[in-house]
């Protein structure tokens, strides 16, 4: 038994197939308009359609095989789901001409889709269209001040819609109407990591059978993980850590330390200049993810002709990267990631993501069940173009240095007021803009320098961390009196969205 996502294209899609997971319950995300058969197959217990960037209104918008809704398959549509629910049994769906896109409030709800909950609800809204007219035989079960069907039910059948988001954390009550939901249904909750982990080493050692895969090892916890995913699969790998010179203080030295105990056939390649020399030039954050991506590819090619030859190349890509490089099926497309938008056409190797469906999250725990030591594991995620993409403007040694010296030092700052895990990321960005400043008795002309922390738990969304004054005093003093190049620090005080966690 299942839960069966529709895909209508929202970037929240794979975040509902989790937010379900979380809850021990199987699910499995297929397109919005697969068929009535094909989605029997997967025997599911609960449909769920998803948002979408679509509107109902348009003639060829992606909608579900029409059966679905007579196949006795308990259904929750979200946002677009939502909508495509009421258009279809009969109600009345407009573009209200105004957008509510954030964080609204519930002030009236009831019945099984909101029990165990009180007082008004934070919610989270992403649309310009709504449900204004219900179907016959449905109920509206909650209403925001502008919305008098924030969400609906059917009387008489297990189907349910809402109009907010309840898989993102900016619905703090989204989990306990998800559970309500699969309770209702009568969902099976006997789904765990352990079984993720086991079904991911079977798919491994099945892929590969008896070729060799070579992997790419950034110094994250995603392709730390992956590559002991593949030690303890088994299989003939050979990992590589190509320093392209924009890693952290110490990073290759602190993973290769951590992953070679562990049976990791690791090596390292110093490609430093030759990534320095490829970035000359480019200030385009697009480009520079285009060209960073064509140089890993070139240097695995270089270690393939020497120690080769190699069928796979595994890449430990998370679904993130893939929805915002509109790397599948209605995903977004926000900015290509080096391992996604940023490949050549070219590769030369087949590609093996095991982790392309996982938000960073989940691979933690997935990480935490093979073994990887806790000072990779909880690391703060880190960018495959690394400081690349830290600097507004073109990479040069100078900016490198001083980029990696800042966030050295943030990253520092934090650990010693103990606040490095109460964070999602933090980072330093090195801006183009000077600005005059003061050291003692001199006019000095130096670098703006951005700090930027962030909570979240997937980086789909995310809110600036409230650092305190002390540890942002903290922070900026050392910066400005240890880098002569900087004069100022700011602190970036954006969410996501509007803005992304990383500058570019």
């Amino acid at each position: 038994m299942s839960v069966v996502v529709l895909d209508f294209g929202s970037q929240y899609t794979r975040l509902i197939a989790r937010r379900v997971r979380e809850l021990a319950a199987y699910s499995v995300i297929l397109p919005g308009t697969a068929s009535l058969e094909r989605i029997q197959k997967e025997d599911p217990s609960l449909l769920v359609l998803s948002g979408g960037p679509r509107s109902v209104f348009e003639a060829d918008a992606p909608r579900p095989d029409e059966r679905v809704y007579d196949a006795g398959i308990p259904m929750l549509g979200i946002c677009y789901g939502m909508q495509l629910m009421a258009q279809h049994f009969g109600g009345a769906v407009a573009d209200s001409g105004k957008r509510s896109y954030g964080s609204d409030v519930l002030v009236r709800y009831h019945d099984r889709l909101f029990s165990g909950l009180s007082g008004d609800l934070a919610v989270w809204m992403s649309h310009s269209t709504s449900v204004t007219t219900l179907p016959v035989g449905w109920s509206s079960v909650a209403e925001t001040a502008g919305n008098s069907v924030a969400a609906m039910q059917a009387d008489d059948l297990p189907m349910w819609g809402v109009q907010f988001h309840p898989e993102v954390v900016h619905t703090p009550c989204g989990e306990q109407v998800l559970r309500n939901v699969l309770d209702a249904a009568d969902v099976p909750r006997n789904w765990t990591t352990q079984q993720t982990v086991d079904q991911m080493l079977a798919d491994v050692r099945d892929r590969v059978a008896g070729d060799r895969v070579l992997v790419g090892v950034s110094g994250g916890v995603d392709s730390s993980a992956l590559a002991l995913l593949l030690a303890r699969a088994g299989v003939n790998h050979q990992a590589v850590l190509v320093d392209h010179g924009l890693l952290r203080a110490g990073e290759a030295e602190a993973v290769t330390a951590a992953l070679r105990p562990l049976g990791v056939c690791l090596q390292t390649m110093d490609a430093s200049e030759r990534f320095l020399a490829a970035l000359s030039g480019i200030d385009d954050p697009e480009q520079k993810r285009k060209v960073i991506g064509r140089e890993f590819i070139e240097a695995f090619r270089a270690v393939a002709s020497e120690s080769g030859p190699f069928r796979f190349l595994a890449q430990g890509t998370l679904y993130p990267d893939v929805i915002e490089s509109a790397g599948g099926e209605g995903t977004a497309n926000i900015k290509s990631h080096h391992n996604v938008g940023g490949l050549p056409e070219d590769l030369g190797f087949e590609l093996i993501e095991p982790f392309r469906t996982l938000f960073k999250d989940e691979v933690r725990r997935v990480a935490e069940i093979l073994g990887l030591p806790d000072p990779i594991r909880l690391r703060h995620p880190f960018p495959g173009p690394g400081l690349a993409v830290r600097i507004l403007g073109e990479v040069t040694k100078e900016r490198l240095d001083i980029v990696r010296r800042a966030d050295g030092i943030f990253i520092d700052t934090l650990e010693r007021h103990g606040a490095y895990h109460d964070v999602w990321q933090a980072l330093a960005v090195l801006t183009p803009v000077r600005s005059v400043g003061v050291a003692g008795d001199e006019r000095r002309y130096g670098y703006v320098v951005a700090l930027r922390a962030v909570t979240s738990v997937d980086a789909m969304t995310a809110d600036w961390a409230h650092l305190s004054p002390e540890i942002l005093d903290a922070a900026a003093q050392r910066i400005t009196r240890e880098i002569p190049a900087v004069n100022r620090v700011v602190y970036d005080i954006t969410s996501k969205p509007p803005a992304t966690i990383e500058w570019e």
